[in-house]
């Protein structure tokens, strides 16, 4: 279904969307960070909160490290502000990209179990499809904040991944 490289490219194209979202969200204020906009997260800070838990709690699965702590509803005040969160996402970035480089294709063709809180279960799926599922719910939530981002009158991110820079 997919490879290592497919993990690696994805990690670098995450940490390339967060790098341009991180410049675009210290440009707000701090009331149009928190203001709610009827998204499903609320504010832009919720959403943006919401992003790094799913992160992180997706790499402490795969990576067996230390998880967030709380559920999805606790998710949207994960840090308090963007001095909370910008070390915070350069941190659990980090993570990612470490463990998509020691990613190998074998273990992708096999099952992934981890104990879901939200349905308060132990789950089993295809590692690959959970893979797939971590890099697909950042696309997604970044879609909501570009969204945000342009209801302020800011300009958001390039996010396409043809676009992203090559490798130094």
């Amino acid at each position: 279904m997919i490879t290592g490289d497919y993990a690696r490219h994805m990690a670098r194209y995450g940490h390339w969307q967060n790098t341009q979202l991180s410049g675009f969200l210290r440009a707000l204020p701090q009331k149009e960070l928190t203001r709610d906009r009827g998204a499903f997260f609320g504010s832009i800070m919720g959403t943006a909160n919401h992003l790094l838990w799913g992160d992180w709690i997706w790499i402490s699965r795969f990576d067996k490290g230390e998880g967030p702590g709380g559920g999805i509803p606790e998710s949207v005040s994960l840090c308090a502000d963007l001095d909370a969160w910008l070390p915070l996402r350069d941190k659990i970035d980090a993570r990612i990209s470490d463990w998509a480089a020691g990613l190998e294709d074998g273990p992708l063709t096999g099952a992934f179990s981890w104990f879901s809180a939200a349905k308060e279960a132990d789950v089993v799926k295809p590692y690959a499809q959970c893979v797939i599922h971590m890099f697909n719910h950042q696309t997604h939530h970044r879609g909501q904040l570009h969204q945000m981002l342009t209801e302020t009158g800011s300009a958001a991110p390039v996010s396409d991944l043809v676009f992203m820079p090559e490798e130094d």
